[in-house]
C-alpha cells in the first residue's frame, strides 16, 4: 500500500550547463568571417568574365579547402552563384554565368 508519499526520481547529474536559447547568436562566424566577408564584397562587384585571384600566401594559413568551402557556402548564402579554381599558389573566383542547381 502506498503512504501518499510520491518517490522522487534522481535528478541525472549535468555535465554541460544550460542557457537560455534566446541569448544565444544564431548566425554562422566562423574563424574566416572577416576573410569571406572582404572576398564577398569585392566578388559583388566583379564584372562579367573576370575573376578575382586570391593568393593563398596571403589568408593566414588557410588551407586551401576550408577557404573554398567557406566561399561557397557565403555565396550561396548570399544568392551567388560563383565557380573556383586553384593552382598552387591562387584562388581564382568569378559568378558564375549558368543559374544555380
Amino acid at each position: 500500500m502506498s503512504d501518499g508519499s510520491k518517490s522522487k526520481a534522481a535528478s541525472p547529474v549535468l555535465k554541460y550547463r544550460r542557457v537560455d536559447v534566446a541569448g544565444l547568436k544564431k548566425g554562422r562566424r566562423g574563424k574566416h568571417h572577416d576573410l569571406v566577408e572582404g572576398i564577398l564584397r569585392e566578388l559583388k562587384t566583379l564584372h562579367s568574365g573576370s575573376a578575382m585571384k586570391i593568393p593563398l600566401a596571403d589568408v593566414g594559413g588557410i588551407g586551401l579547402a576550408n577557404l573554398r568551402s567557406a566561399v561557397h557556402r557565403a555565396a550561396t548564402g548570399e544568392g551567388l552563384v560563383i565557380e573556383t579554381v586553384a593552382d598552387e599558389e591562387n584562388l581564382y573566383v568569378w559568378k558564375s554565368d549558368s543559374p544555380g542547381p
